[in-house]
């Protein structure tokens, strides 16, 4: 196979739209230009390049073992093309494809997919597959583009950056909250926490610390569970202080007694991690972006745009 970089980026481009659409109708909409043209200039660059990369069916195009091979190749020529006159615009313009991101269940559910009509008004060509899991993945052998995690994932290859800090607070339904009143140790209201498994966690540790002989009518690792459990009443549960502005949920009130274990509350961290390589790619970038914003504006009390 001959080197793909020696292509023009006109030809790289409509392959990149053929790839990800898998029609030539649909890519020749898509560019601008008519079927006949993008069928024309694939032909040239598969002669260009000495390989098939596309077989054409009655469904549309089936690519080959050649074009999933230099797909990553077009997509940093994409990036470089995009780097070059870089600006809001042009990466919206630019931006399309499918973006994996990971993250925490609860930050997907609660923060994550809210927020994805925003992203969508902004890059409708961008499609995001979300991994709600708990485990971190790989992004170094690419098992995600962009995760979204409370611990900063590192690695040589890897590109990070902090989004947020937050505290996590004693939390509530308002009836509950009520129905306490001000308290003067934490045994006295029934709390939600943690199953064993997550013993090491530290919002579990500090229940443990400071709340070790309350009644726990929940415990239960699953963190949505929790939430929900908090807003039916069921407890108390310690959870990052935003989630006091999107649920039905209020902040345990205390008395002076407790200070101390007030200014002990856990605090975490959230991070944006990403491949060096995937950093501009146009769809990555593109998410990234709209994720710091995002993620900033949540935590930080403001509304998002």
């Amino acid at each position: 196979m001959q080197d793909p970089n020696g292509g023009r980026w006109d030809d790289v481009r409509i392959f990149l739209a053929a790839y990800r659409l898998l029609s030539l109708g649909m890519a020749a909409s898509r560019l601008g230009v008519d079927t006949s043209t993008v069928s024309r200039r694939i032909a040239a660059f598969e002669e260009h390049l000495g390989v098939r990369l596309f077989e054409r069916s009655r469904e549309g195009l089936l690519r080959t073992r050649a074009a999933e091979q230099i797909f990553e190749a077009a997509e940093a020529m994409e990036t470089s093309n995009a780097r070059l006159s870089r600006d809001a615009s042009g990466v919206e313009a630019s931006a399309e494809g499918t973006v994996r991101l990971t993250v925490d269940p609860g930050m997907a559910e609660s923060f994550v997919v809210p927020s994805l009509p925003r992203f969508r008004a902004k890059h409708p060509r961008v499609d995001v597959e979300i991994d709600a899991s708990p485990l971190p993945r790989d992004l170094v052998r690419r098992e995600a583009d962009i995760a979204l995690r409370l611990t900063k994932i590192a690695g040589a290859d890897l590109v990070a950056t902090k989004v947020a800090a937050e505290t996590w607070i004693a939390a509530g339904a308002p009836a509950l909250v009520n129905r306490l009143g001000p308290i003067s140790t934490w045994d006295a209201a029934p709390w939600v926490t943690w199953d064993r498994d997550m013993a090491g966690f530290p919002p579990a540790q500090w229940v443990a610390r400071h709340a070790g002989k309350a009644p726990t009518p929940l415990r239960t690792s699953h963190f949505a569970s929790q939430v929900a459990a908090a807003e039916a009443g069921v407890g108390l549960a310690l959870l990052p202080a935003p989630y006091t502005r999107i649920r039905k949920l209020e902040r345990a009130r205390t008395t002076k007694a407790l200070a101390g274990s007030v200014d002990d509350w856990p605090k975490s961290e959230l991070w944006l991690v990403v491949h060096r390589v995937l950093r501009d790619v146009p769809r990555v970038a593109a998410l990234w972006s709209f994720l710091v914003e995002e993620m900033r504006a949540i935590h930080g009390g403001l509304p998002p745009t």
